[in-house]
């Protein structure tokens, strides 16, 4: 069964950095863009980056650019997202997702997520 799993996540201080993982489960991810998402508490999902694999641009939601660093290896089977300079608004649930077709919203496969809190 395919599967995405989520790792990374925990309590940090505002002004912190943690590093989320994405494992691939019996596919390779270097055929599929992955995108991060959120959830934060009583919210809906947002989007928070994807990275292509064709060309490996990179795309992020505008509350992280600057902060946020999303980033791939393929040998390693493995997507990053590296969240630095974190804030209280960053607290949520955080995603990760297979797209075959590229960062364009049609994700096909979904980990289970990870709980990033950010507090003092």
């Amino acid at each position: 069964q395919v599967q995405l799993a989520e790792s990374g996540g925990g309590l940090v201080q505002p002004g912190g950095s943690l590093r989320l993982s994405c494992a691939a489960s019996r596919f390779t991810l270097d055929s599929y863009a992955i995108g991060w998402f959120r959830q934060p508490p009583g919210k809906e999902r947002e989007g928070v980056s994807c990275i292509r694999n064709t060309d490996g641009r990179t795309y992020y939601a505008d509350s992280v650019k600057g902060r946020f660093t999303i980033s791939r290896d393929n040998a390693k089977n493995m997507v990053y997202l590296q969240m630095n300079s974190l804030k209280p608004d960053d607290t949520a649930v955080y995603y990760c997702a297979a797209d075959a077709g590229g960062c364009d919203g049609g994700y096909d496969y979904w980990g289970q997520g990870t709980q990033v809190t950010v507090s003092s």
